[in-house]
C-alpha cells in the first residue's frame, strides 16, 4: 500500500491529533492509501492469499457463521487483503497476518452508520472544531476530503471491530475507539479513519509522557 499525501487531510489530522477535552483526549487520524503493493506488502499479500485458499480447502460452508461463501469470491478476497494491508500500515506493531481471523471483525457499513458513530462519539470534537474554525462543520470538512480522494458515492465502507486481543488501542487505556475504511474498487484507493478517546491519566502514565498534562 502506498501512502498518499493529501493536504486537505492535514488540518483535520492536526486538530484530532491530541484534542484535549479535560479528563480525556481524542486522538484521530485520516490516511489515504493507493492499493499498490510495496515489497513488504507483496510478501504479506501472497501469505494472506495462501492462508485463505488453505482455509477454503479445509472448510465446509455448512456452518452459517463460516466466511467460506464470502472468501470464495476472488474480488472479496482481494478487498479483504487490501483492508488487512491497510491495517498493517496503520498499526505496524500489531500482527494482522491472519486474513481469515481479520474477516470476523470487518463489517460492511452504510454512510448513515458512520454518521451515527460520528454523532455519538465526536460531538464534542465537532463543537471544538466549530469554535476554532468560525462555525464550520468538522463532518462536512471530513466528507469533502474523503470524497475528493475516493468518491463516496462509489465507495464500500467497512468498520473494523476487533476482540480484545486484536484491538490496537486496548493497552493504551482507550475509553472507546473505532476504525472505518472507505474503499473505491475502481480507483484502488482506501481512506482509513481511526479514532479513540483516552483518559488523560493513561496518557500521563505512558512511557515518555512523564509530566504531560492533558
Amino acid at each position: 500500500m502506498k501512502f498518499l499525501e493529501y493536504t486537505p487531510l492535514d488540518s483535520i489530522n492536526l486538530f484530532l491529533d491530541h484534542l484535549n477535552l479535560g479528563e480525556s483526549t481524542i486522538k484521530g487520524n485520516l490516511e489515504a492509501f493507493s492499493c499498490k503493493h510495496t515489497g513488504t506488502d507483496r510478501k504479506l499479500s501472497l501469505s494472506l492469499e495462501h492462508e485463505i485458499l488453505d482455509y477454503l480447502g479445509q472448510s465446509s460452508d455448512s456452518d452459517p457463521s463460516s466466511p467460506v461463501e464470502y472468501l470464495s469470491s476472488r474480488s472479496s478476497r482481494r478487498t479483504l487483503i487490501y483492508l488487512v494491508l491497510t491495517l498493517s500500515h496503520m498499526y505496524p506493531d500489531y500482527d494482522f497476518s491472519s486474513a481469515v481471523r481479520a474477516h470476523l471483525f470487518f463489517r460492511e457499513e452504510e454512510w448513515e452508520t458512520f454518521k451515527q458513530i460520528y454523532d455519538t462519539y465526536l460531538f464534542e470534537a465537532a463543537r471544538e472544531w466549530a469554535i476554532a474554525h468560525g462555525g464550520s462543520s468538522l463532518l462536512e470538512s471530513m466528507t469533502k476530503a474523503i470524497d475528493e480522494l475516493v468518491k463516496l458515492n462509489e465507495c464500500e465502507i467497512y468498520s473494523y471491530n476487533p476482540d480484545f486481543d486484536g484491538d490496537p488501542f486496548l493497552e493504551k487505556g482507550a475509553i472507546w475507539s473505532f476504525n472505518f475504511f472507505f474503499y473505491n474498487r475502481k480507483l484502488k484507493r482506501v481512506v482509513s479513519f481511526r479514532c479513540c478517546c483516552i483518559r488523560c491519566f493513561c496518557l500521563r502514565q505512558q512511557p515518555g509522557n512523564r509530566g504531560l498534562s492533558c
